[in-house]
């Protein structure tokens, strides 16, 4: 107790526990305020109840003596923040001579766990310049993990910890595996063991109560962390193959956890790395034997593009190449390939998916494009999009994959796709006219005339009517509406019903544009009265095959395609490759199950009648 304040005490003007208080705010002690931070009393006045403190930048700071009790912390005098006021030199010389033994120090003061923020407090600028501040931290980081003494985090929210006791450096990095809660720093806990596996050498039991703990997290983690339990059962099995520890007949297998939940599997990893992914792909052969190309084949479409590339070696390596082809290639033909499929389909198209890309692959993606455009929920198709307008060279090898008439359609359904923007299709269709110049008439306006003769039935005239009535004065006032709503909600960044409304707005316009410009340019008919000395609109054509097979097709209006009636639009391939063709003519028209082109003999020509 300081003599002044024993005075105090004795002469019982103060019990001993304020005496004891009072002495340690008396000159000499530190302190810690939560404003000025460290400081050191350098005199005080017990009769004015002041005292006077030196901070870091205010020397000798009068403060109130009540304040100072209630409101500060005493530090010891080898407090890293009460030498950080009279030992700054030394404290600098240490940080470049033993940075682990710094930090230790830096956390002893702090409760031996600290946030990164709060560390680099301490450190940065008053102990270390700040210009110097990072390439110390990235080299004392290393020392520190070579040390095993500090555990340093992954991520800026979790703490830097200083490890208590006596731990040998094998202990310490299973003791970095047990703490960690969040999965990721699981697995990067779990990675630092495996890649110096070899300091188990001498602790083999350290390896078996690390096998027990990952599999115990392998029946908590199986249903709600797939892709955790799969990296962790990765990870182990490496460690088994570098060490002379076995697992234990009963422990989780990287195999059954694959067979067990292979509907999950593709999903569960498609954020983990290329080369993860292939480990766990390559895994399918011992997990399905004679049927994993079959297994395999069934995930590609929920693999991502990542996924994709990787599926494609794993066939490529094991000579199953052509299986992988023939499956994309339907895929595509039916338009149900899906957006990551189709985004390395394209990357690869020079490469390993030479053989797929086709000029089908266009038509795929503006179905993929449109479908998601008007599905509910946030867009899924953004990087698909993406890739057309960032590769250059995209739009004119799929053109010139395609004849003109393949060619004109896709440039027409671009040009109407409500996807992009009035200046997107115009870059876009720059790119298509420059490798195929047939297809300037569709912006230039030289078919201008027959797009203002759109020859459709009454039916469907009557049907394109109806719904642009019921867009103009139902759909479109009650999108108003939802935007209203939606807008109320708040913080328009984070609110998803504002944005898919959003969304349908810019649909439900371009829906409406392109119904008021095709029903103010369409003109009725009833298909009565056409000549039938040729395929023209309105009539029902037989054809025959070279083996005697028989098909029939009514070529009618722009707006009556129906595939189970055999009816086309004359604007379809189908029907432009019709029209103007006599009997005993030969056209190739495409098969819609198997997409193969086939000659047919016109046989007859006769009127379509309902």
């Amino acid at each position: 107790m300081h003599p002044e304040v024993a005075k105090l005490v004795e002469a019982g003007r103060i019990n001993a526990a304020v005496g004891q208080r009072l002495s340690q705010v008396a000159p000499g002690c530190f302190l810690l305020s939560k404003s000025w931070g460290a400081g050191k009393v350098v005199s005080w006045s017990l009769r004015d109840k002041k005292v006077f403190v030196d901070f870091i930048g205010k020397s000798a700071q009068e403060m109130d003596l009540q304040f100072v009790l209630q409101k500060t912390e005493p530090l010891e005098n080898d407090d890293f923040r009460a030498k950080k006021l009279e030992q700054i030199e030394d404290l600098r010389r240490f940080a470049k001579s033993d940075p682990v033994e710094l930090a230790v120090h830096v956390l002893q003061s702090h409760g031996n766990s600290m946030t990164l923020d709060a560390f680099e407090k301490e450190l940065n600028g008053p102990v270390i310049a700040e210009a110097d501040y990072k390439k110390w931290w990235d080299g004392a980081k290393k020392a520190m993990a070579a040390s095993k003494r500090v555990v340093v985090p992954t991520r800026r929210t979790d703490n830097i910890v200083l490890r208590a006791g006596e731990m040998t450096p094998a202990q310490a990095l299973v003791a970095d595996y047990e703490v960690a809660r969040d999965p990721k720093v699981k697995v990067k806990a779990l990675e630092a063991i495996a890649n110096e596996v070899q300091l188990f050498a001498d602790e083999p039991e350290s390896l078996l109560r690390l096998y027990a703990d990952i599999d115990a997290e392998v029946k908590r983690g199986t249903r709600l962390l797939l892709g955790h339990v799969l990296e962790l059962l990765l990870i182990r099995d490496q460690m088994v193959n570098s060490s002379k520890v076995s697992l234990a007949e009963d422990a989780a297998r990287l195999i059954d956890v694959i067979k067990s939940e292979y509907n999950r599997v593709s999903e569960a990893i498609s954020g983990m790395s290329a080369v993860r992914q292939r480990e766990i792909y390559d895994a399918f052969p011992d997990s399905f034997g004679s049927i994993w190309v079959e297994k395999l084949m069934g995930v590609v479409e929920k693999a991502g593009a990542r996924g994709v590339g990787e599926i494609a070696k794993i066939f490529e390596a094991r000579g199953e190449i052509a299986a992988l082809e023939d499956y994309l290639r339907r895929a595509i033909t039916r338009r149900s390939l899906g957006y990551d499929a189709l985004i390395w389909v394209c990357r690869e198209r020079e490469t390993m998916a030479a053989n797929v890309f086709n000029a089908d692959v266009g038509a795929a993606i503006l179905n993929q494009l449109e479908s998601d455009f008007i599905a509910d929920g946030p867009r899924k198709s953004q990087r698909l999009q993406s890739l057309l307008g960032e590769d250059k060279d995209l739009l004119s090898d799929l053109v010139s994959r395609m004849d003109i008439n393949e060619a004109r359609n896709f440039g027409r359904r671009l040009m109407e796709c409500p996807v992009f923007s009035e200046l997107d299709k115009k870059s876009l269709m720059a790119r298509v006219i420059k490798a195929r110049p047939e297809t300037e008439s569709l912006v230039s306006g030289e078919d201008k005339n027959k797009q203002e003769e759109l020859l459709v039935s009454w039916e469907s005239l009557e049907a394109r009517r109806a719904e642009l009535n019921e867009l103009v004065s139902v759909r479109i006032p009650q999108n108003r509406e939802e935007v209203k709503v939606a807008r109320s909600h708040g913080d328009l960044r984070e609110n998803f019903e504002y944005k898919a409304a959003k969304d349908m707005e810019k649909y439900l316009n371009s829906r409406r544009s392109d119904l008021e410009r095709d029903v103010g340019r369409a003109r009725g008919t009833d298909f009565k009265g056409v000549s039938c000395d040729a395929v023209n609109i309105g009539t029902v054509v037989n054809l025959a095959n070279s083996v005697g097979a028989t098909y029939q097709i009514s070529v009618l209006g722009a707006w009556d395609s129906n595939p189970e009636k055999k009816w086309v639009s004359y604007l379809s391939e189908a029907g432009a490759g019709l029209l103007n063709a006599k009997v005993g003519d030969t056209v190739t028209l495409r098969d819609h199950e198997t997409e193969q082109k086939e000659s047919w003999k016109i046989v007859s020509i006769t009127p379509f009648a309902k």
